[in-house]
């Protein structure tokens, strides 16, 4: 959440961000209830010394008199019925704050729908075919890759079992992408390819997190919301996360860390689970869009003076490892209605999918700033002072997203799919599934 300091200094400014992102939240309520919260603490510790003071009082050698033992029910009273106002004002105030968004950052556009992204470019050569292209689930069908029919007959729509290939070839990526991101050497290149000399070159620590969290964390998170796309466990305060970087920003809670142990770089592999609500009938042949998905995501811990520019790290990250497996790419500023509550910036990948003849958003990349680790009450020490942490989360490789993208990309007219170079050797040498 926002500093409420910096609410009551820049309230117009937050009131219009606010606007600019689709939040309805009325900033000047805020803060009606922050200085009646306000007052009403002073009240009730000016209450409590006086009633400290009698009792101090009261408790010498001497019995209290009959007027100090009525003016003490009274302070008790009263110190109850304030008590009691400033718990509910509290409660008000803090869920009024909670919905203020972040601050978006100065280059994000101002827009109204997903449609007002801004295009920054496009990276890679498109194939060209001397065949129609096929859509990734006729290829994966007919090859015995992916089985719906029996998901929907155990699970229900929107899930499918890999075969085969298919999962040797996830595997390949996964591998690969672990290889990657924890060697130094290729943390150096690619900070050198992006100008961001300067930069830490700590490598990623690979973390197989949980796939479970408590309400209270990831309401901190602030990723809970929309909860009706989130599945929850029965009778318990626990949810299925929807993504890695959920159970990955969490993890230090309530931690301290010294400046030099930042950044801290982890590279999540983990299940997650959406019931992508309102988006029934929307892709629903093959693999995109599932209830269960794997994603390896990254998640960076920083101090406040390198944040964007880890932020700029993970995007830098993800476009190397694109060109890597020679996948053709866009890039897209995410405008202030589709960044999210919880972030400043925003930059979305979009894999090109000749079988359907479009681009599909296989990657995102989040910087939040302070906004979570307020919440979490995550933070550095630097030079004596205490101050919160800012975090960075962006996806590696939305797994079926890219298979479904080589698939497509790298299909020949005999049905058969080309493997990515670099992938080649984790799948025993084999050019070709």
């Amino acid at each position: 959440m926002l500093d409420i300091k910096y609410i009551r200094e820049n309230s117009d400014q937050v009131q219009q961000n606010a606007t600019d992102k689709n939040i309805d939240v009325d900033v000047n309520q805020l803060l009606l209830l922050d200085e009646k919260r306000r007052k009403l603490t002073t009240q009730v510790e000016e209450l409590r010394a006086q009633r400290n003071e009698l009792s101090s009082k009261m408790g010498g050698a001497t019995p209290p008199d009959a007027k100090d033992i009525d003016k003490s029910k009274q302070l008790k009273e009263k110190l109850g019925s304030l008590d009691e106002e400033l718990a509910k004002v509290e409660t008000e105030y803090l869920l009024l704050l909670k919905q203020v968004p972040n601050m978006s950052s100065e280059d994000t556009p101002i827009g109204s729908t997903e449609d007002d992204n801004q295009v920054l470019y496009e990276k890679g050569d498109k194939p060209k075919f001397d065949f129609a292209p096929k859509n990734h689930w006729e290829i994966a069908l007919e090859r015995g890759w992916i089985d719906k029919e029996r998901a929907a007959k155990v699970s229900g729509a929107r899930f499918a079992y890999l075969q085969g290939d298919l999962v040797k070839l996830q595997l390949a990526l996964m591998q690969y992408t672990i290889d990657k991101l924890t060697d130094e050497e290729v943390i150096v290149q690619i900070i050198n390819e992006a100008g961001l000399e300067g930069l830490s070159a700590k490598p990623f620590i690979p973390i197989f997190p949980p796939y479970m969290i408590k309400t209270d964390i990831y309401d901190a998170m602030d990723r809970l919301e929309p909860s009706e796309d989130r599945y929850k466990i029965e009778g318990e305060e626990l949810w299925l996360q929807g993504s890695a970087e959920h159970v990955l920003g969490s993890m230090h809670a309530n931690e301290t860390f010294n400046e030099d142990d930042l950044p801290i770089r982890y590279l999540g592999y983990a299940t997650s689970f959406r019931k992508e609500a309102g988006n029934y009938g929307k892709d629903m042949e093959g693999i995109i869009r599932m209830h269960q998905f794997d994603k390896l995501e990254m998640e960076i811990l920083s101090t406040a003076d390198s944040g964007l520019k880890e932020h700029l790290l993970t995007i830098a990250v993800q476009e190397h490892l694109l060109r890597d497996i020679d996948l053709p790419y866009r890039k897209l500023l995410k405008c202030t209605a589709d960044i999210g509550k919880p972030n400043a910036r925003g930059v979305d990948m979009d894999v090109w999918l000749p079988g359907q003849g479009k681009y599909c958003e296989t990657h995102t990349a989040d910087f939040m700033t302070d906004y979570q680790a307020r919440r979490l009450a995550t933070k550095v020490r630097i030079n004596g002072k205490l101050e919160f942490v800012h975090t960075i989360d962006a996806t590696t490789f939305a797994c079926g997203r890219t298979l479904v993208a080589i698939i497509e990309n790298n299909q020949t007219k005999d049905g058969e799919v080309m493997i990515p170079k670099v992938l080649q050797k984790y799948m025993g040498g084999a050019e070709k599934i």
